[in-house]
């Protein structure tokens, strides 16, 4: 299962904190004092996402840690899902009391050879072909199946339906 935190944690108030200060004065916050000592002091890759309503508004992540930090991590996936997600204009400030942040924690990638290893409620999904990858999150509203998870992923990396992947597997810590 995904591992669920509680609500409003420091992650998501940091993921809001950024994206509320970046959205109104283009710029980027410091990492605040007084976080929990593993978001400072632990690398992982890390999503951001945004939802305005139920639907989703904005989500970027980077499938292994790039910043020094998981707090450093947040803010910079932070701001690109508010303003850099291509699927999606940047976000005004009179959106921002509508909207609902997550905060995902990705776990080691773990190699998969068939698809019987993935669960959908567990497990997200990185598919690979030549230098194109996709990635699907898990325990995500509306992806009921395996199969579902594979073509998503595939269509985010421009992977066509029936081109053979290699399947890769991860946990999160999710943050809502």
């Amino acid at each position: 299962m995904v591992k669920q935190n509680i609500q409003g944690d420091a992650y998501v108030q940091l993921a809001r904190q950024t994206i509320e200060e970046y959205v109104r004065t283009g710029k980027k916050i410091e990492v605040p004092k007084g976080l929990p000592a593993e978001m400072c002091q632990s690398r992982a890759g890390v999503f951001v996402s945004i939802k305005e309503e139920g639907q989703l508004r904005g989500c970027i992540g980077t499938l292994q840690a790039v910043q020094p930090s998981i707090a450093e991590e947040i803010i910079q996936n932070a701001v690109s899902s508010s303003t850099r997600d291509p699927r999606f204009p940047p976000i005004r400030p009179d959106e921002l009391d509508k909207l609902a942040v997550s905060v995902d924690v990705l776990g080691e990638m773990e190699e998969i050879d068939t698809l019987a290893k993935l669960d959908v409620k567990r497990y997200g999904v990185v598919v690979t072909k030549g230098y194109r990858r996709g990635l699907l999150l898990p325990n995500l509203e509306g992806v009921d199946s395996v199969e579902d998870q594979i073509a998503i992923a595939k269509q985010k990396a421009g992977i066509g339906y029936d081109e053979e992947v290699q399947l890769e597997r991860f946990e999160v810590i999710r943050h809502q």
